[in-house]
């Protein structure tokens, strides 16, 4: 790798950043939220915790009631901040004043399901409105409300009003008036919900320019699943707390990883993706002790990069038994026995280790026949 991994936590899954590192654009904190008072009082967010970076693009999902739209509306702040830190583009949304939050909105375009549109203007002239905040001449109004127009296969339909539009053309003009501006941040709810496959790829396209040429960071609510391969990262929330947060290309490698092993090779991509989203990253440098003999087992690793030494004490004299590098995995002779570590390993080098803690493993191999054959032969043949 050309440069150290930058680790990072995240409120369920801990993933590596294998880019280089980019600013951090929200930051969210135990967050918890509530709807009503006294008796009527009900809380929608629990506890949530979140990181999301520069030029991302992340992708939330889950059931219609999750608490999705309210966590989105909270980072935009269109809600104010109850319990929790919650920070956008470094400023602190809890307790902020009007000036620091409307600061905050204007780095931010918001896109909607209901397009909210002016009936007595035209597609142009709403998207201008966008602008009218911000210091744009109006020839610059007109060029930039005109490319994203054009942009989303709607040049022709310039001077329509609302009324002349279709639904899908609707939702694009306001997609369009949410990125007039230039926002560091796009917050989108279910931007294709209206959108057939065609039009629908031109818009998450858009937004993948964005955040590769421009550093925009995207955060979508969608249970569109034809455009969860443009996601960097995919949030799962349930019943107001968010259950999984999970890089793509990290789970993706993961899954590679696994494979390539002969004690996962058999195993369906569903199952393989399921072990990966509960892997987390560690970081360990030369000289770390990762597992300590006698120790009990709490975590099974897979080697990512790096380098490991397998170390015996056999009460007169210590023997290095192993070295193992990229793509070996160690530590499921205690998870699958039940005894204490045998070999104390320590890196040799920096190193870059998935783990996977002992509930998670035994739950993989109780769900896998083949999965815990292969790995007894493994381990008998590690003897």
């Amino acid at each position: 790798m050309g440069t150290e991994p930058n680790i990072r936590a995240t409120s369920s899954t801990m993933w590596v950043r294998t880019s280089a590192p980019r600013s951090r654009t929200i930051r969210i904190r135990d967050v918890q939220h509530y709807f009503g008072e006294g008796e009527a009082r009900k809380q929608a967010l629990f506890n949530n915790n979140l990181d999301v970076y520069e030029g991302e693009i992340v992708i939330m999902t889950g059931p219609s009631g999750s608490g999705k739209t309210t966590l989105l509306t909270l980072i935009g702040t269109l809600r104010t901040v109850q319990e929790g830190s919650l920070r956008v583009l470094g400023r602190e949304l809890a307790g902020a004043s009007r000036d620091e939050l409307v600061a905050t909105r204007r780095d931010i375009g918001f896109i909607f399901q209901a397009h909210n549109l002016f009936g007595s203007l035209t597609a142009m002239q709403n998207v201008k409105m966008g602008m009218e905040l911000f210091d744009f001449s109006p020839k610059e109004m007109k060029d930039r409300a005109t490319t994203l127009l054009e942009r989303l296969d709607l040049g022709k339909r310039l001077n329509y009003k609302p009324e002349s539009l279709s639904g899908g053309q609707k939702q694009r003009v306001a997609i369009a008036r949410g990125l007039a501006h230039g926002p560091r941040i796009v917050l989108a709810d279910e931007p294709t919900a209206a959108l057939d496959e065609k039009t629908g790829r031109t818009v998450v396209t858009l937004f993948q320019e964005l955040a590769q040429q421009q550093g925009v960071t995207i955060v979508m609510v969608t249970h569109d699943s034809r455009i969860l391969d443009v996601a960097d990262r995919i949030v799962n929330m349930v019943d107001g707390e968010i259950r999984s947060d999970v890089v793509v290309q990290e789970a993706a490698l993961i899954c590679e990883f696994l494979q390539k092993l002969r004690a996962f090779e058999k195993l369906t991509p569903a199952t393989l993706a399921s072990i990966a989203d509960k892997m987390q990253a560690e970081q360990h440098s030369a000289g770390d002790v990762i597992t300590r003999q006698g120790e009990p087992g709490d975590k099974f690793y897979l080697i990512r990069s790096g380098e490991v030494d397998v170390v015996i004490d056999d009460g007169t004299r210590k023997r290095l038994v192993a070295r193992l590098k990229d793509g070996d995995f160690f530590g499921e002779t205690a998870l699958l026995t039940g005894e204490p570590r045998n070999a104390t390993i320590t890196a040799t080098k920096l190193s870059l280790l998935y783990s996977l803690g002992k509930e998670d493993f035994q739950a993989a191999i109780s769900a896998s026949a083949s999965l815990r054959e292969e790995l007894q032969k493994v381990l008998f043949e590690r003897q």
